[in-house]
């Protein structure tokens, strides 16, 4: 005869309770599967050069920064076609842009009657030689610009706008013909290529002299035998 077992209404000692460990039941129990974190090798280069980019970029600038040149800043208006005073022009130092500024030494040349305003100037501005014109009182009836290239020992190296030379005709090797002077007082209107002290290695100068000999000065310049003689304290 079997002995049954009676119930007595407790739960088995072994039977899981609800928020236990060992608990399988219920959403809040699940976790959801991580995924393993995506490497980009191609993004992290990127990063890099963009970063030492960044630091060439601020270098060069710092070292451009410190280029500076002289320029001539204007401090009254001036109007267009009116001269301009010294009292109207001041130095500042800024960085070197590659821009035609005038160099403030030059300022006693801009000052000279023959130079005018091409434009308005405002306060502030910064002259270029674009934003001066320069007129001659000699450039009238009678007379005649004429473009010399000349090369080293053809011209003083002290050469200036505004100086009086002697245009003299300088003939090759070979010719028996003498030298003479062509243009006993010709005023320098034009260095290089317009800008104040810009000669520069092409020794190009524009010169005012009588048209009775400007064809003359023209045609032996072609043949590059025409030199020029400063004359000190003309001018």
């Amino acid at each position: 005869m079997r002995t049954s077992e009676k119930s007595t209404g407790r739960a088995p000692v072994n039977a899981e309770r609800p928020g236990s460990a060992g608990a399988l039941s219920g959403p809040a129990s699940r976790k959801l599967p991580i995924s393993p974190r995506e490497r980009r090798p191609a993004l992290a280069a990127l990063a890099v050069l963009l970063i030492l980019g960044g630091a060439l970029a601020t270098t060069l600038l710092v070292m451009r920064s410190g280029d500076r040149v002289s320029a001539i800043q204007i401090t009254q208006k001036i109007g267009a076609g009116q001269r301009i005073p010294l009292e109207a022009m001041r130095e500042v130092q800024i960085a070197d842009t590659g821009i035609g500024y005038v160099s403030f030494t030059h300022r006693e040349r801009i000052a000279k009657e023959n130079n005018h305003a091409l434009v308005t100037l405002l306060p502030g501005t910064l002259l270029i030689r674009d934003m001066v014109v320069s007129f001659s009182d000699e450039l009238g009836p009678g007379k005649a610009q004429v473009g010399l290239s000349l090369k080293p020992g053809q011209m003083p190296a002290t050469l200036d706008e505004g100086d009086r030379v002697q245009v003299i005709h300088v003939p090759g090797k070979g010719n028996a013909e003498r030298g003479r002077v062509l243009a006993q007082s010709a005023l320098v209107h034009r260095i290089g290529d317009g800008r104040p002290g810009s000669s520069g290695p092409s020794g190009r100068v524009t010169v005012i002299v009588d048209s009775t000999v400007a064809a003359t000065i023209a045609a032996y310049a072609s043949n590059g035998e025409i030199a020029v003689a400063g004359l000190p304290g003309e001018g």
